[in-house]
């Protein structure tokens, strides 16, 4: 609160109301001012107990919420998880927090978006299965909108209801529409690219000729971009210019900074490409086991894990032409590139937040949307080879403006080391990715690594135990759905260890592909050849690679969870459609 006094006439405003002056002895017996007439007049306090000089913002009593996702980032590409990419920021944060290393998300993009957002399953929250791939069959059934819902309230719906400043820069991925765009979904301050990707530069080309890059400006569509438009800086810019926007109103704000980086085509600014030349001369194969080894030495697996091998599709390093090497060890330079490049735009963000003083009291959030992403070009729909021959991919050019490249399954391999396949896959190189934590204030276990369980539909209901918001079963004169997910606030502050019991009871299902988990054991179904086109039962606390099927030596148990699968599909109105996905991995 701020006192007001007036002292024989002067009226004074200071920055702290009676009790803190009380507190600091600089209101004491009143008898020592019987020459002033001294009048209090409580008006409001932002300073508490804090001395002149602090910045008020300091001690706001409801913590800011940072969210920070990757798009396609590998499990083990950041340096907190053993990969040899420079991410000095991601790596501090994990010192100054906590590493997860057993946190899952679904298998692409919007489904894990649509959960992140709603804290429920994909299948009830409208996208269960991703909007560019409908088919017939889906068409009527509102859990395969292609959006998200209006039978959900959204995570920024809520938190802005509650009090917060919203802010949104980068990949919204959940509705094409004015009305399911993030600024009709309660993000105050939105600057977005309303589908799953394309172009990093201005040119705004898409990931096929179907498709177009649609940015969104608070609803409104953005005619044009800059011409020295990059992605990940441009989104960093806007993200800066909102939060000094509103700096010292005194209201907390939720940042969802939503990269497109590093989701193909690998896009980066030349200088920091020049930065990795020759890094990956020795391949996928060498890079997959130098992981692997970083990994076991962090004690992020076990020294035991036996890794899913190199696909067959994918051609032994040394099989290759010179020049073949030499063009993918180049995509694999713009790959780290537009890592190393997103890490240091982080940078800036945090940077500013030490600045204003609000670091300490925001609780920052970074993982990615699935695992690294396998596919090729020739994987998205309506995709042809005219349209990806009009590219330049000659070796000076590739990942500059005009070029369309992607890592393809042998490097995204390595990023997932060592689990079974990556992106697009119920597997776990599809869903398990790096989540770093912290947590307001100071925290007497930084550092430290936590291997529970948990799961993206946890992190709405945390972020609403966080900045004390409830969701009651009527939001906005529209009834909704209650959250599947629960507050996960202990775990990720590092009160417990473990989360509630429930936590790891989580299924799957998408493109025909599914799984359920239940504490240390998976169940998972993917058909030929990815598969055996049966369930196959695991313990992924011992084996996250996949590779020891324990169906025949545990009968029970699998059938037990297959009959728990069939009830998560049950009760989440699951259409049981399978799509080709040869596509993805040739």
């Amino acid at each position: 609160m701020l006192t007001s006094i007036d002292i024989v006439g002067q009226q004074m405003k200071i920055p702290w109301c009676l009790e803190c002056m009380m507190k600091k002895k600089l209101v004491g017996d009143m008898g020592k001012f019987a020459l002033v007439a001294v009048t209090l007049v409580l008006v409001g306090c932002s300073q508490r107990s804090e001395p002149p000089g602090e910045s008020a913002s300091a001690t706001t009593t409801r913590p800011n919420i940072l969210l920070v996702v990757a798009d396609d980032l590998g499990y083990s590409d950041i340096g907190a998880f053993g990969g040899e990419i420079a991410t000095p920021t991601l790596d501090s944060l994990a010192k100054e927090g906590f590493r997860f290393t057993n946190f899952h998300v679904l298998p692409t993009c919007s489904p894990t978006r649509s959960v992140l957002f709603s804290g429920i399953d994909n299948h009830r929250a409208g996208l269960g299965t991703m909007g560019e791939i409908k088919t017939p069959e889906m068409d009527g059934h509102p859990g395969y909108a292609g959006y998200l819902n209006f039978e959900v309230a959204a995570l920024p719906e809520v938190l802005k209801a509650g009090g917060y400043h919203t802010y949104m820069a980068g990949k919204w991925h959940l509705g094409h529409e004015q009305q399911t765009s993030p600024h009709a979904r309660g993000f105050e301050e939105t600057f977005a690219l309303l589908p799953g990707g394309g172009s990093h530069w201005s040119d705004q080309k898409p990931l096929s000729p179907p498709q177009t890059m649609i940015y969104s400006g608070n609803g409104k569509p953005v005619e044009s971009l800059p011409e020295d438009f990059y992605s990940t800086r441009y989104y960093t810019d806007m993200m800066l210019g909102w939060l000094k926007q509103n700096h010292g109103d005194g209201k907390p704000f939720f940042a969802y900074l939503a990269y497109t980086a590093p989701h193909d085509p690998l896009h980066a600014p030349k200088e920091y490409i020049d930065k990795y030349h020759g890094q990956y001369d020795e391949g996928w194969d060498v890079l997959r086991e130098k992981r692997l080894q970083q990994l076991k030495s962090l004690g992020i697996i076990h020294q035991d894990v036996k890794p899913f091998p190199r696909l067959p599709s994918v051609t032994a390093w040394d099989e290759m032409s010179p020049e073949e090497r030499q063009a993918a060890a180049r995509d694999m330079e713009v790959y780290a590139a537009m890592i190393d490049y997103m890490d240091e735009q982080i940078s800036r963000v945090f940077d500013y937040l030490k600045e204003i003083g609000e670091y300490e009291n925001t609780m920052i959030v970074f993982f990615s949307d699935n695992g690294a992403n396998g596919a090729l070009p020739t994987a998205y729909p309506g995709q042809t080879d005219e349209y990806l021959s009009s590219f330049d991919n000659s070796l000076e050019n590739r990942g500059l403006v005009n070029s369309y490249i992607e890592t393809g399954p042998g490097w995204a391999q390595a990023s997932m080391s060592p689990s079974r396949m990556f992106k697009a896959f119920t597997s776990e190189g599809g869903i398990r990715t790096p989540f770093l934590v912290k947590p307001p204030g100071k925290l007497a276990n930084a550092g430290t690594m936590n291997h529970s369980f948990f799961h993206v539909r946890d992190i709405m209901p945390t972020f609403l135990d966080l900045a004390g918001v409830a969701l009651s079963e009527e939001f906005e004169n529209r009834e909704v759905r209650s959250m599947q997910g629960q507050s996960v606030l202990e775990l990720l502050t590092g009160e417990v260890e473990s989360p509630y019991a429930e936590a790891s009871q989580v299924g799957y299902e998408i493109f025909g592909l599914k799984a359920f988990f239940d504490g240390d054991w998976k169940i998972l179904l993917m058909p030929h050849p990815f598969g055996k086109g049966d369930w196959e039962l695991y313990n992924i606390e011992e084996d996250p690679g996949e590779m020891s099927d324990l169906s025949e030596q545990h009968p029970e148990k699998l059938q037990e969870m297959v009959v728990r699968w069939e009830q998560y599909k049950t009760d989440n109105g699951i259409l049981d459609i399978s799509l080709d996905l040869s596509e993805k991995v040739k």
